[in-house]
C-alpha cells in the first residue's frame, strides 16, 4: 500500500477503536513505521499530530453521543477523558461551550470518516474538519478595496497581489494604529456585483469600534447579518498558506456544498478571517465564513 492508503487504514482503525487505549507506539507499529517516521508521515497526511487527531475524533463522537441521553460522565469515561471536568474542559476548548449547553442547543451528526485521497485532490495537505455553524450580526468594516472579476481566474491573481501590496506598503501598519479599530483581526471579504458579470469588490478591513469616526480615505462597508458555515484551513507553513486557503475554497464548492443540504445565501458576502493564528511562520490557520441557507426543494 502507498502512504495515503496506510494512513487511511489507520484512520479507519482509530474510528473503530476510540474507546480503547490508543497510543502512538501501537499505531506506528500497526502501520509498520518507526514512531518518529509515523509521527512525521501522519502530520504530513492529516495536518494533525497523532494524539491530536485521536482527541479530535473522540470529541466528535462524544458530541454525537450527547444526542443519546447518556450521562455526560459515562460519555467522558467511554471516550477516555477520565473525569467529567477533564472532558468538559476539552469539549469547551474545541466547541466553545460546555457539553451541557451543546446538548441543549445542538445535535451532532455521526462523524464521517475523513477521506485523505479527496483532501489531496484539493492540495489541502491535511484533514479538513466539518464546518461549525455560526450566526453573526452585521459587521461594519473599514479598510481598502480592490475591484476585480472572476473572468478567466483574474481574481486568483489580483487578490494575492492586493494582499502583498497591503502588507508591504505601510497600509497595514497605518490601519492597525487607527482609533476606530475594534480589534486586530483582519477580514478579506468578497462583495459580488450582480450588475456586471463576474465583477466583485474585495475588501481588506478591520471591524470599526462603535461611535468612532473613520477618515474619508478608508473604504467603509457592511457585511450583512447571516448564518455561516465556518471552515478552518489546515495548519500550514507560510510558504503553503495560500495553497491551503485556495484548496479549502475548492473543497467547499466542489465537495461540501453539493452534499450539504445548504446553498449560498443570496444577498450576503463570504469572507476570510485572519486572527492571531495567522501570525507565525508555521501552523498558520484562517477561517472561511460561507453564508448559508437550507437548500430549497
Amino acid at each position: 500500500m502507498d502512504t495515503i492508503a496506510i494512513l487511511q487504514d489507520c484512520l479507519e482503525y482509530v474510528d473503530s477503536h476510540l474507546q480503547d487505549a490508543l497510543t502512538v507506539e501501537f499505531l506506528a507499529a500497526r502501520a509498520g513505521f518507526s514512531k518518529w517516521h509515523f509521527c512525521r508521515v501522519f502530520r504530513w497526511g492529516t495536518g494533525l499530530s497523532v494524539m491530536g487527531y485521536v482527541r479530535w475524533r473522540r470529541l466528535a463522537f462524544a458530541a454525537y453521543a450527547l444526542n443519546t441521553g447518556q450521562k455526560i460522565l459515562d460519555i467522558s469515561l467511554a471516550y477516555g477523558f477520565g473525569t467529567h471536568s477533564g472532558f468538559s474542559k476539552a469539549f469547551r476548548r474545541h466547541y466553545g461551550c460546555s457539553p451541557e449547553i451543546y446538548r441543549f442547543h445542538a445535535r451532532a451528526e455521526r462523524p464521517s470518516l475523513p477521506d485523505l485521497s479527496r483532501m489531496k485532490k484539493y492540495q489541502i495537505g491535511g484533514i479538513l474538519m466539518e464546518p461549525k455553524f455560526n450566526p453573526l450580526p452585521a459587521l461594519k468594516l473599514a479598510g481598502f478595496v480592490l475591484r476585480t472579476n472572476s473572468n478567466e481566474g483574474q481574481n486568483l491573481a489580483d487578490i494575492p497581489a492586493f494582499w502583498s501590496a497591503y502588507l508591504a506598503d505601510g497600509r497595514m501598519e497605518r490601519l492597525h494604529q487607527e482609533a476606530f479599530l475594534k480589534g486586530h483581526a483582519e477580514y478579506g471579504v468578497c462583495f459580488m456585483d450582480a450588475s456586471e458579470a463576474g465583477a466583485l469588490d474585495y475588501v481588506i478591513g478591520v471591524e470599526i469600534k462603535p461611535g468612532t469616526t473613520v477618515p474619508d480615505d478608508y473604504h467603509v462597508c457592511e457585511v450583512p447579518a447571516a448564518d455561516y458555515a465556518v471552515f478552518s484551513t489546515p495548519p500550514s507553513d507560510a510558504a503553503d498558506f495560500s495553497k491551503a486557503i485556495q484548496g479549502t475554497w475548492q473543497y467547499i464548492f466542489n465537495e461540501w456544498f453539493p452534499a450539504s443540504g445548504y446553498e449560498y445565501a443570496p444577498g450576503c458576502a463570504d469572507f476570510e478571517l485572519y486572527d492571531e493564528r495567522c501570525m507565525g511562520e508555521t501552523g498558520k490557520v484562517c477561517d472561511i465564513y460561507i453564508p448559508i441557507v437550507e437548500k430549497r426543494n
